[in-house]
């Protein structure tokens, strides 16, 4: 069993930067983007301050969850996703997750929590639409030196965590 978290807290004080150095301290397991070409690094490492910045874990519901909740908070809109979608990297995570859990656990994690997510993301989506504060993606290092707090309170994201 994980360890509670700090930067899943949505009140953390902790920087960025931090809650960063938390998340691969208790994931070391998943790849690393200093280990990826930088095209690839890039792009990981957006995920995981996705990760920190909306206090997600990497349980099912909240990788599910950090997606949709990115396209509609942050400059990774779905056109953007897309986009993204055609270089490795993403497919680096879902094979962390397959090798982390394995195929079937994927799959049927998926499905089950599908049901308690749905809900949760219909509220989301209208609590984030006509959103024009975008948390930045790609362009996120002004970001780490600043305390999680004080990021999710900038981009009116306190309400959106759990």
């Amino acid at each position: 069993m994980k360890k509670c978290l700090n930067y899943v807290d949505k009140n953390s004080t902790q920087t960025l930067q931090e809650g960063l150095d938390e998340y691969y301290a208790v994931n070391s397991d998943l790849t690393h983007p200093n280990t990826q070409p930088s095209d690839f690094s890039k792009i990981l490492l957006a995920h995981d301050v996705g990760h920190i910045i909306y206090g997600c874990d990497t349980d099912m519901y909240d990788e599910l969850k950090l997606l949709p909740l990115s396209w509609w908070t942050s400059e990774c809109t779905f056109q953007e996703y897309l986009k993204m979608r055609k270089n490795p990297a993403v497919d680096v995570m879902y094979d962390d997750l397959i090798k982390r859990h394995g195929v079937v656990w994927l799959y049927s994690s998926i499905i089950l929590v599908l049901p308690r997510l749905i809900p949760n993301l219909i509220l989301l989506w209208f609590k984030t639409r006509n959103r024009k504060n975008r948390v930045p993606f790609l362009e996120f290092e002004s970001l780490l030196n600043r305390s999680l707090l004080d990021i999710r309170q900038e981009f009116e994201l306190l309400d959106l965590i759990k």
